[in-house]
């Protein structure tokens, strides 16, 4: 399935990965914070990201390929962090925040996505320092001396799951380079077992994985972005995925 990229695009609503069938108890659902990660080895021929298969336990999604990702979780912004997210990635962050804005809450996002990305991929991102996190779900963190870092991360796309499904969540997409990782786990896999089969994957082989429609986009935003800013600079556009009138929505802000 081929994507445009222009602004408005739409495509049906049948067209989208959803949890489970629509169903009335669920259409007013409030989507819960979410942020995956995206991260990106330049280092050889080819550019690789990082890809894992869900669990096939999993009520969402079972089976397929995606990112490191998950709900994000209150206590998340309240973590100590190496560096901070630049101006401008809070910005866009908070742009689309509607009535709860707040720098918290934008760290919260990216801290999440560094924190399900070692849950899942045993991956830490950040720099090594002397102080410490303090919190249980970053033990291994500060076992490790290090920070997370906000600074390596670029925000990029986000995707709202639409409504009628039993889950549905409100995810930011943020992408880093690998370089930015300090640390990893020796079991090749994250502690919480929730992804098998981790692979770095150049960006066309990723596309023939078995993924949702919605992560092929989200590659193929991750292309685009790479195409014209391949250093990741602070500044770039991002792109929304949304229900608008029945249809399945792309706008870029």
């Amino acid at each position: 399935m081929s994507w445009n990229r222009r602004n408005g695009d739409t495509m049906p609503l049948s067209d989208l990965d959803k949890s489970a069938p629509a169903k009335a108890a669920h259409a007013r659902l409030r989507p819960r914070d979410a942020a995956s990660l995206l991260l990106v080895d330049r280092t050889g021929k080819d550019v690789r990201i990082l890809m894992g298969r869900r669990h096939m336990r999993h009520v969402f999604m079972p089976g397929k390929f995606v990112f490191p990702g998950g709900r994000t979780e209150r206590a998340d912004g309240r973590i100590a962090a190496f560096g901070e997210l630049t101006p401008a990635d809070e910005g866009n962050l908070l742009k689309g925040m509607g009535t709860r804005p707040s720098t918290q809450r934008c760290r919260a996002l990216a801290l999440s996505a560094i924190r399900e990305t070692f849950e899942e991929a045993g991956l830490f991102l950040g720099r090594h320092a002397p102080a410490a996190i303090g919190h249980p779900d970053w033990a291994a963190f500060d076992q490790r001396g290090i920070l997370p870092d906000l600074s390596a991360m670029r925000y990029f796309a986000r995707a709202t799951t639409p409504p009628g499904g039993s889950r549905r969540f409100d995810t930011r997409f943020f992408m880093a380079f690998r370089e930015a990782v300090a640390d990893s786990l020796p079991e090749g896999t994250g502690p919480s077992l929730e992804l098998e089969e981790l692979c770095w994957l150049p960006f066309n082989d990723a596309l023939k994985l078995d993924i949702p429609t919605i992560t092929r986009a989200i590659i193929q935003e991750a292309q685009a972005v790479l195409e014209t800013n391949p250093a990741l600079q602070p500044g770039h556009t991002v792109v929304e995925y949304r229900m608008k009138y029945g249809r399945f929505v792309r706008e870029v802000f």
